[in-house]
């Protein structure tokens, strides 16, 4: 099965490809205030230095956090978006080991169906002016 891996939760964002637990692609930009712009055209160039195209990929999993509310918030849509869209699994992973359990709970049939962040701490909204 070909895994897609996504992290987003700092400036420098991750990609990764695994055919079941070996990778086979990696790749690593500054992306911070232009994740938004790039991480479309680093997934497709990543697939297509690979020879993949995305209906090979049979599932995604993506760091889930604690991390950055914006980076968190787009790598997360995105990854929901794609998974949605190729009718594939996905799992939200954390934690200094997060893509090998998440192959590991990948190739056990898990699917959390929509991944989910972990901010690292709870919601702080701005009340509203009166």
């Amino acid at each position: 099965m070909i895994i897609l891996a996504i992290r987003t939760d700092k400036p420098e964002a991750e990609l990764y490809l695994y055919d079941n637990q070996k990778k086979i692609a990696k790749v690593r930009w500054q992306a911070h205030r232009e994740l938004a712009e790039t991480i479309h055209v680093r997934i497709a160039e990543m697939l297509n230095q690979s020879s993949i195209a995305m209906d090979d990929i049979g599932a995604i999993i993506c760091f889930k956090g604690p991390g950055s509310f914006t980076g968190l918030r787009i790598g997360l849509s995105v990854a929901n978006a794609l998974a949605y869209a190729q009718n594939i699994p996905i799992v939200a992973a954390g934690g200094n080991d997060w893509l090998k359990g998440g192959v590991m709970e990948l190739l056990q049939g898990h699917n959390d169906k929509i991944a989910i962040p972990f901010y690292g701490q709870p919601a702080k909204p701005t009340q509203p002016k009166k």
